[in-house]
């Protein structure tokens, strides 16, 4: 069945589901905060600032009026960054219907309140809006997905008849959905692997091999699968597309922004130098502050995550922050 769906954020991956979701068959209207972007989106049907030379389907739509975006829809897809998703969700509200299907792809950890993405809507929604929330998340660079290459995700929300709903909206012969009730270890997974992935670029960076890149991602995982647990997560969400999946597609990826930070970071730039250069937001740079505010508090020990942040905000030298991480106390493996 067909859906009238409003999807936030003209980014990368809000541009590629738009556009998935129209060729789809659904009626889809695509927000874009920038007036110029949705100019150039409605006369060349292109994104050229955030997904450049694929062309878009005709039956997309675009406006810069939030309140035209999210009146009148049976689902709202939010895919803008998580620093400023308070204040779209905020903007929309008045503006949702009562019955609508809201579903997050927004990945961070906001900074401040240190709430993840879910925490931030059941702030801010009324209950029955709440209640038909889900988030969406796995291994999945924009591109490759508006290329139409195979990719599996999945979609999580504490009703499954919410996750099966969602499922079957966004299901489609090359973007295979899966369910799962775990939001918290699904946006928590989607969240913490932008910091592990700048680890990851670091290591690249500093001209390491494929060992350290396996040493990270592991270890990286047992972190993630730490605060999950002292969250409420269930354990095995993390071995799963949200968790192992997403993880080592970032950190391995060349389409990783967060990914493109650390290298840079590892050769030596700036972190100012290096993001005044970018268009696209890495999330992994403000969610590793969080992150490690959010460990902090919980008493969870994630010394990848905390290196990365003495790298990114310490100014500490990336060599010196891997060696020390070598040579700290030996212990058993484990979680």
């Amino acid at each position: 069945m067909y859906k009238s769906i409003g999807v936030i954020g003209a980014g990368s991956w809000g541009t590629t589901l738009a556009d998935m979701l129209a060729k789809k068959g659904h009626k889809v209207t695509l927000w874009a905060y920038e007036q110029e972007l949705v100019a150039e989106m409605e006369s060349r049907h292109e994104n050229s600032i955030y997904l450049k030379d694929i062309t878009l389907s005709g039956n997309l739509a675009f406006t810069g009026s939030l309140e035209s975006a999210v009146s009148n829809k049976e689902l709202l897809l939010f895919v803008v960054p998580s620093q400023v998703l308070r204040k779209v969700v905020k903007e929309a509200i008045p503006f949702i219907s009562r019955n609508a299907l809201i579903v997050s792809a927004s990945k961070g950890i906001e900074v401040g309140t240190l709430k993840l993405v879910s925490q931030i809507y059941e702030e801010l929604l009324p209950p029955e809006l709440f209640g038909c929330f889900s988030v969406l998340s796995g291994p999945s660079f924009a591109r490759e997905v508006a290329m139409e290459m195979p990719t599996a995700v999945v979609v999580a929300a504490a009703d499954i008849r919410v996750a099966k709903d969602v499922q079957d909206v966004f299901n489609c012969r090359f973007f295979r959905v899966y369910t799962n009730r775990d939001v918290i270890g699904v946006e928590l997974g989607g969240a913490v692997k932008n910091v592990i992935a700048i680890a990851a670029g670091i290591a690249d960076g500093l001209g390491f091999g494929y060992n350290t890149r396996a040493a990270l991602i592991t270890r990286g995982l047992a972190e993630i699968t730490r605060l999950g647990l002292a969250l409420g997560a269930n354990g095995e969400t993390f071995a799963g597309l949200a968790g192992m999946g997403d993880l080592v597609l970032t950190c391995t990826g060349d389409l990783s922004r967060n990914r493109t930070v650390g290298i840079q970071l590892g050769q030596g730039k700036t972190l100012a130098q290096i993001l005044s250069e970018m268009r696209m937001v890495a999330e992994g740079v403000k969610t590793t502050e969080s992150t490690c505010l959010l460990a902090g508090n919980l008493g969870v020990d994630m010394p990848i995550a905390f290196k990365v942040n003495e790298i990114l905000y310490n100014e500490r030298p990336a060599k010196a922050a891997v060696m020390e991480l070598m040579s700290r106390d030996l212990k058993a493996e484990g979680f």
